[in-house]
């Protein structure tokens, strides 16, 4: 499957449209309901759904509008069965890291490449030289570009009732090589989607014991950083 040719798939909003009251709960509903998913129930995910799901990606805002991601849906098993193998490669050198927790690390589930019924790579495309915006922080702001499209894909895919994860255990050059990317592209996510049977009631490392939600008055300041 590919994009609609269409750079405007959707409806376009009207001019001056405004959400009712129930519409903005909903989004707000299902901003707080995502979550980072790793246990995943194998099925599919219909073709016109993971077309809405993209093109939400690709709806997200980008500085100087470069738009620098790009999406490789993962279809052969062997190139999966490759991934994994990087994935667990890079737990492993991580866990070395980790010291006193390491043990606890080994324990959490990391990942749902294997049972996940679709696989997304999202690659940072090499650098199309916009200066517009991030002429001081050229990379940063690429990345929270792309880090924008897969927030979009996050919370359009918990609408759809399915689940979401994203894997960051991977050496970038290694992917960028099994995906034929071209110089200067950087993967920085592999994103597992699909049917779960239940979503967690919590995030996931919350529930582990591994870390929990700050106080977003411990964040939240004013005219100074937060102390």
């Amino acid at each position: 499957m590919g994009f609609s040719g269409n750079p405007h798939p959707n409806p376009l909003p009207s001019k001056g449209e405004q959400f009712t009251q129930e519409e903005s709960e909903i989004v707000y509903r299902v901003i707080h309901a995502r979550r980072d998913m790793r246990h995943f129930s194998g099925g599919e995910v219909a073709p016109e759904i993971l077309q809405r799901i993209l093109e939400a990606a690709h709806a997200a805002p980008s500085v100087g509008y470069m738009q620098p991601w790009r999406f490789v849906r993962i279809t052969k098993a062997d190139l999966r069965e490759q991934l994994i193998a990087l994935v667990e490669e890079e737990k492993e050198k991580t866990s070395d890291a980790m010291d006193e927790r390491k043990a606890e690390f080994m324990r959490l589930k990391i990942e749902g490449i294997r049972d996940c019924a679709e696989l997304i790579a999202v690659v940072l495309a090499p650098d199309d030289g916009t200066v517009f915006g991030r002429r001081t922080m050229p990379e940063e702001m690429a990345l929270c570009s792309v880090s924008c499209a897969i927030e979009n894909m996050w919370l359009a895919a918990r609408a759809e009732n399915l689940g979401m994860g994203w894997v960051s255990f991977f050496e970038p050059a290694d992917v960028a090589n099994l995906l034929n990317c071209p110089e200067g592209a950087k993967p920085i996510a592999l994103l597992c989607l699909g049917p779960v049977k239940a979503f967690y009631d919590k995030p996931m490392l919350e529930k582990e014991g591994w870390r929990e939600r700050k106080f977003i008055s411990t964040v939240l300041a004013e005219d100074s950083y937060p102390t």
